[in-house]
C-alpha cells in the first residue's frame, strides 16, 4: 500500500471513534437485516441483541462506484459500531425498549433519546442501505413506481435532479430520501447525521423510507475525496430498483 492511501486509509479507521455516536445504553434483537422483511431492518426485538447484518455480496461488487476498501471500513467498522452502541443503549433501558420492532422505537424517538437515535438509526439506515445498492436487479424502477414518480415529480430525470441535489446540499454529515408520504406520495428530503423520515419527531415531513444514500465522508472519501456531486451521480448507476420497488409496495401497505 504506498503512502498517500495508507494515510486515506488510517483516517477513516480513525474516524470511526470519533464519529460513533457515544452511548451509555442497550437494545435486544436477534433476526437479521438479511433475514427480516424488507421493512423490518434490524429485526424484530426477538431474543438477546440486535446483530450486523452479512454484506450479502463481495465488497468489490459495486467498483467503480464504490470502492472494496470503502465498503469493507463502511460495514465492518462503521455500521458495527452502530449495532454495539446501540445495543449498549437498550440495554440501559430494557424497560423502555425490550419487545419493541426498531421501527417502533424510531418512529416514536424523541430528540432526547440521543443514543438511541443516533445508534437505532444509523443500524437502520445502514442495514436498508446494503440492500439499495445490492448488485442485480433492475436498473431501473418498476412501471407501477414509475407512475408515482412521474406524478411526484414530473418525470425520472426531475427526481434525480432532486434527489441528487438534496445529497450534495445537505451541510455536513447525513442522508438524502425518497419516501412514501402519510398520503401514499413520494417526496424527496435529507436529514443529518443519522435521524431519517421514520422519526417523526425530528422531521419536517415524515414518511418511510424507500430509498436512501449516506452522505458521511466515511460512505466516499477514500475514493470521491470532497467530489460528493461525483458520488451522488455513481450512486444513482448501481440503484437495485427491484429492491427499491418492494419497499415502496410494502410503503404501501404500511
Amino acid at each position: 500500500m504506498d503512502k498517500r492511501r495508507f494515510l486515506k486509509t488510517a483516517g477513516i479507521l480513525s474516524a470511526v471513534v470519533v464519529l460513533s455516536p457515544i452511548t451509555a445504553c442497550s437494545v435486544k434483537n436477534t433476526a437479521t437485516a438479511a433475514d427480516a422483511p424488507v421493512v423490518a431492518e434490524g429485526g424484530a426485538l426477538a431474543a438477546n441483541k440486535f446483530v450486523l447484518p452479512e454484506l450479502g455480496y463481495a465488497t468489490n461488487a459495486l467498483e467503480p462506484a464504490i470502492d472494496a476498501l470503502t465498503m469493507e471500513i463502511h460495514h465492518d467498522k462503521h455500521h458495527a459500531a452502530y449495532v454495539t452502541n446501540l445495543n449498549k443503549a437498550v440495554d440501559a433501558d430494557v424497560e423502555k425498549y425490550s419487545g419493541r420492532p426498531l421501527e417502533d422505537i424510531l418512529k416514536s424517538i424523541k430528540v432526547s433519546e440521543t443514543a438511541v437515535r443516533n445508534n437505532g438509526g444509523g443500524h437502520w439506515n445502514h442495514s436498508a442501505f446494503w440492500r439499495w445498492i445490492k448488485p442485480g436487479g433492475s436498473k431501473v424502477p418498476s412501471q407501477e413506481l414509475s407512475t408515482a414518480i412521474n406524478a411526484a415529480f414530473g418525470s425520472y430525470e426531475a427526481f434525480q435532479q432532486k434527489f441528487e441535489d438534496a445529497a450534495k446540499t445537505r451541510f455536513g454529515s447525513g442522508w438524502a430520501w425518497l419516501s412514501v408520504g402519510n398520503d401514499k406520495k413520494l417526496f424527496v428530503s435529507s436529514t443529518p447525521n443519522q435521524d431519517n423520515p421514520m422519526m417523526k419527531n425530528l422531521v419536517d415531513i415524515s414518511g418511510i423510507p424507500i430509498l436512501g444514500i449516506d452522505v458521511w465522508e466515511h460512505a466516499y472519501y477514500l475514493n470521491y475525496q470532497n467530489k460528493r456531486p461525483d458520488y451522488t451521480k455513481s450512486f444513482m448507476g448501481i440503484i437495485n430498483w427491484d429492491i427499491v420497488d418492494s419497499y415502496y409496495k410494502n410503503a404501501l401497505l404500511g
